[in-house]
Order: structure tokens, then C-alpha cells, then sequence
């Protein structure tokens, strides 16, 4: 018993230790949480529809005689704002607008916590270390990445798959909410029902993250400085920035993308293949449609990434969260 006090006792006094070391640290990590949550959301509501359309491109299958519900990117946009109306085009929104407040927080507060840990005494920052830091915060995000984008595909595809089963003569599914959905999963699979998928949200967004944030950085750096000392540069240059780095980075890990959405969708219309993990999403899908189909949605996703992360590191570095908080902006 009292070997476990002692045991206690010193692990506490580690974690004190810890906490006390990181608090005398320069970095403001609490304004970067709120400049990323802020960021995260201004982003997501402008760019929602596009991922909608998107994910629903993502999910189509051929049928059996080789014909798909959506010819195009402009095809299924026109035909879900005919069906569903302008807040169709939002539908499974809410759960992303509440769940992207921490998920882009932790995403871009981490990349930042990493590269502060990894620069050197000179204040150097190598790109392999830039890799790690990205990929390390693209890690550290997927415990709210998951289930939010879990809960957001259902809802986003229920349409396309409602509107098959209706042209194949079935019956249309009756629309839910994420609220049911969570709690169905809770109920039948447990808390690990809502990170099905995890180990595709991985790999996507530890790829994507490595890809970007260095990326990001040192584009960044090539644009003209604020004049009011901070170092930063101006807003137009960081935008352009988040949209080249995010495009680039988005057309990289979009075969990822395609599996990932595959493999979280709960209700597939009827004679669409399941798959029992990545591997077995990959081979399904090369030899049913071909290595091109890795590349389904990868415009729209270049056209909600490119200014979701222009739009969110412009939102980030505009020092929302020190204002708020009352804390002197610095670089």
C-alpha cells in the first residue's frame, strides 16, 4: 500500500513538473486553440456545399449496366439543390460546424506546439522536422477527425443513396440526424463504433498534414511583411499560401480520401460493394473501377481544401484569440 502511495506520489509530481515546464514556455498555446476553432468554423461554413457534393461523388458506384446517378461535379450539384433545396446543400453541417472548432484548433495549434518544440537554438527549422511536426499534428487530430467525419458522410450521402434505392425500386430512407446516428452507434457497437475508419482517417490526415504545414511555411515566407513589425505576411499572401499548399496537398492524399469515405459509410444503396479494410478498398476498387476512380471527387476537394485552409491560416494569424483574450499579438 504504501509502495503505491509512493508510486503515485511520484508520477503526480512528473505531471506537476510537466505542466509547471510548459507553462513557463513562451508559447501561447490558448490564443492559437481559439484562433484555430474561430478558423476552423468561418472556413467550414463557406465551403460545406462543395464537400457535400464531393463526398457523394466519392461514394457513387457503377451500376450494373456501367450507368452513375451523377455525370459530373455540376451534375450532382445541380441535382441535390433541385431535390433538396439550398439547406440540403448543408445537410450534416451542424455536427461539422460544432466538431471543426476542435478539430481545427487542435490540427493547427499542435502544427504550431511541434514546430516551436523542434526548432533548434538558432531558430531553425529543417524540413524533415517540419514533416514530423505536421504529421504529428495531423495524428493528434483524428481523435475528433473520425467521428466527426463519421456522422457528417452519412448524412451528406443519405440523399444519393435515398435516390437510388428510389430509381432501382426500392424505398427512400427516411432522413435522420447525426444526434440518431451517434447514438445508434453507442448503442449496438459501443464508443469504437464511431471511429470506424480510424486507421483511413490516419492515413489520410497524417499524409495530408506532412504535406501541407511545410509546404505552407515556406510560401508563406515568400510574401511581403506586414508593416506594423510582427513579421507576418500580409493577409492576401497567406491566403494564397493555404490554397496552394491545401491544393496540392489535397490532389496528394486523395486516393486516401476515396478509401476512407468508402469505408465510413454506414448505408450503401443496393449491389454496392463493403469492404473490410484498407487494403481490401484498395484492391476492390482498382479492379471494379479502376485506378482513376482513386481520383473521384479530387476537383471538389481541391475546391473545398484550397480555401478552407486559405480562408482558416488567414483567420488563424489575424490574432483573434489574443484580442479576446487580452494577450499582445506576436509572431
Amino acid at each position: 500500500m504504501l509502495l503505491k502511495a509512493f508510486k503515485f506520489s511520484s508520477n503526480l509530481k512528473i505531471v506537476i513538473y510537466f505542466i509547471e515546464s510548459n507553462m513557463k514556455t513562451e508559447f501561447p498555446l490558448l490564443p492559437k486553440i481559439v484562433n484555430g476553432g474561430i478558423a476552423g468554423v468561418i472556413g467550414v461554413t463557406c465551403v460545406f456545399p462543395i464537400d457535400l457534393v464531393k463526398t457523394r461523388l466519392q461514394n457513387q458506384q457503377m451500376g450494373p449496366n456501367g450507368q452513375l446517378m451523377y455525370r459530373s461535379m455540376f451534375d450532382c450539384f445541380g441535382k441535390t439543390f433541385r431535390k433538396d433545396g439550398f439547406f440540403g446543400m448543408y445537410r450534416g453541417s451542424a455536427v461539422n460546424i460544432l466538431l471543426i472548432t476542435p478539430e481545427k484548433a487542435i490540427k493547427l495549434a499542435a502544427n504550431d506546439f511541434f514546430r516551436y518544440k523542434l526548432t533548434d537554438e538558432y531558430g531553425k527549422l529543417s524540413i524533415p522536422r517540419e514533416m514530423i511536426s505536421g504529421g504529428a499534428a495531423g495524428f493528434c487530430q483524428i481523435i475528433v477527425t473520425t467521428p466527426m467525419e463519421l456522422l457528417k458522410i452519412q448524412l451528406q450521402d443519405a440523399g444519393r443513396v435515398s435516390a437510388k434505392g428510389v430509381i432501382e425500386g426500392g424505398e427512400a430512407i427516411v432522413a435522420t440526424s447525426a444526434t440518431a446516428i451517434a447514438l445508434k452507434l453507442l448503442k449496438t457497437r459501443g464508443i469504437l463504433g464511431l471511429y470506424r475508419g480510424t486507421a483511413a482517417t490516419m492515413l489520410r490526415d497524417v499524409s495530408f498534414s506532412m504535406i501541407y504545414f511545410p509546404l505552407f511555411a515556406n510560401l508563406n515566407k515568400l510574401g511581403p511583411k506586414r508593416k506594423d513589425g510582427s513579421g507576418e505576411s500580409v493577409f492576401w499572401a497567406t491566403f494564397l499560401a493555404g490554397c496552394c499548399a491545401g491544393s496540392v496537398a489535397a490532389v496528394s492524399v486523395n486516393p486516401f480520401d476515396v478509401v476512407k469515405t468508402r469505408l465510413q459509410v454506414l448505408n450503401k444503396a443496393k449491389g454496392e460493394v463493403s469492404y473490410s479494410g484498407i487494403l481490401d478498398a484498395f484492391v476492390k476498387i482498382s479492379q471494379r473501377e479502376g485506378y482513376q476512380a482513386f481520383l473521384k471527387g479530387a476537383v471538389c476537394r481541391v475546391m473545398v481544401i484550397a480555401p478552407l485552409f486559405g480562408i482558416a491560416q488567414t483567420v488563424y494569424y489575424m490574432g483573434v484569440g489574443e484580442f479576446l483574450l487580452g494577450i499582445k499579438h506576436t509572431n
